[in-house]
């Protein structure tokens, strides 16, 4: 069997992410575990996903630093999947999250667009069932 495992977000620091992702975003952390000097594995999650779990690295190039906030050119580059959309948008905008956009139906599902602690954009998506 072959699946995506994780994903990477580039970020400026380990623990203000850990801090948005688990405490704002409402994922739980998976793993921290130090590498070596100051590198850190860390992983993430939403709570119960058996799929797929994000990475958060640290920027620690001029090159990676520039790329934080910004790693998809402005374009979503993560779907944040629920079956509660109205629940999980209230919960977010109360947690501080910044939506760009009020939710939106399209023929997908119901959407909206919002931005992580560093400006990367994510979609918070329920997905319409196919029997409707």
């Amino acid at each position: 069997m072959t699946r995506l495992g994780l994903v990477t977000v580039v970020v400026r620091d380990y623990d203000e992410a850990i801090a948005f992702y688990r405490d704002v975003l409402g994922f739980e952390l998976l793993e921290d575990t130090r590498i070596d000097g100051e590198k850190r594995w860390v992983v993430v999650a939403p709570p119960g996903a058996r799929e797929t779990a994000v990475l958060l690295a640290r920027a620690v190039t001029d090159e990676q630093e520039a790329r934080v906030g910004d790693q998809t050119g402005g374009r979503v580059g993560w779907f944040l999947n629920t079956d509660m959309f109205e629940h999980d948008y209230e919960r977010m905008r109360a947690a501080g999250v910044v939506f760009e956009e009020a939710p939106r139906r399209e023929p997908y599902g119901t959407v909206a667009v919002f931005r992580d602690l560093y400006g990367n954009r994510w979609d918070l998506i329920q997905l319409r069932r196919p029997d409707r």
